[in-house]
């Protein structure tokens, strides 16, 4: 393998033209946010109208580790809290994310609210908007160049930029659909002393859908597909599928087009505690330098409140 006969400082800069390309190829093309294989376990962090839509609260946690085998891969980790309010058709929650990749990292803190109506008996429309602060930096000392020009190595730099989403949420027991949005303040990212910025964010739309088939009393299958990306052509599509039995434990598989192949596994304890875990088998032409990626999914539901 070529990489076995550069120098550590060859390396270094092997994989951070990489990320470079890669990160370069993502803000010009699609996806700016980060990605989760079991976003069907925390749709909120995808869609603020489901805050509150289930009658308790509820903690999730995501670790995701990709490109295992690269050094210096992307290492995300999600904290998330939401749930409705006591008396009124409403919810609430938030979300704090760290996005690391080598040299760089995405930092970002958001809270949410949420307001559902009935349009029947069964079916039920939430509306829901989010506000906070994204936080980008790079830290230059970390980057070895052949030439040292950039005002990116001179030392650790940061910008700041406000967010804004909203989302749509029609559910049923046996269905759901969304629409949600992301990054809708387009800010300009300053990370040098240069007067330009040197990406600008994009909005970003997400669709979700699911439906839940009972198969018997044990089981039940529940297919879903999200659909993400930038207008007007750049959408990657997640398709998967689970079975669970008897609500305490399930299995699934995914398709994350353009990406990776995934299996899905998790059980509930109790009905309070949730542990999930996916593993990603990279399509890609990365395939031939990383070992897959890994994601792990812990939760815990507090007591019905209404």
């Amino acid at each position: 393998m070529v990489l076995l006969q550069l120098s550590d400082n060859m390396k270094r800069v092997y994989y951070i033209l990489l990320f470079i390309l890669l990160t370069c190829q993502a803000f010009v093309k699609a996806q700016q946010t980060p990605i989760y294989t079991q976003f069907m376990f925390n749709p909120f962090m995808y869609n603020p109208a489901i805050a509150g839509i289930d009658p308790y609260y509820q903690i999730r946690s995501n670790h995701r580790f990709q490109w295992i085998g690269i050094k210096d891969p992307p290492v995300t980790n999600t904290l998330s809290f939401q749930g409705p309010h006591a008396r009124l058709n409403m919810g609430y929650g938030g979300y704090l994310y760290n996005d690391v990749t080598g040299p760089t990292s995405k930092t970002g803190l958001t809270g949410s609210y949420a307001y559902n109506v009935g349009l029947t008996e069964n079916l039920r429309l939430s509306m829901g908007l989010s506000m906070g602060i994204i936080q980008y930096r790079v830290d230059g000392t970390q980057i070895t160049f052949k030439e040292p020009e950039s005002g990116v190595e001179k030392g650790i730099h940061s910008s700041y930029v406000p967010d804004a989403n909203f989302g749509l949420y029609l559910y049923h027991s046996k269905y759901y659909v969304g629409f949600s949005t992301a990054q809708l303040v387009n800010t300009k990212l300053n990370l040098t002393n240069e007067k330009n910025g040197l990406n600008k964010l994009k909005s970003h739309f997400f669709v979700m859908g699911g439906y839940i088939y009972e198969i018997n009393t044990n089981f039940k299958l529940e297919p879903s597909i999200l659909l993400k990306g930038t207008a007007p052509s750049q959408f990657q599509a997640d398709i998967n599928t689970r079975i669970m039995y008897q609500n305490k434990g399930w299995l699934g598989v995914s398709f994350r087009s353009q990406d990776a192949f995934s299996v899905l596994l998790g059980y509930i304890h109790e009905n309070k505690i949730y542990i999930g875990y996916s593993y990603d088998f990279t399509i890609t032409d990365l395939r031939k330098y990383d070992s897959g990626s890994h994601e792990i999914m812990i939760g815990y539901r507090f007591n019905d409140i209404k």
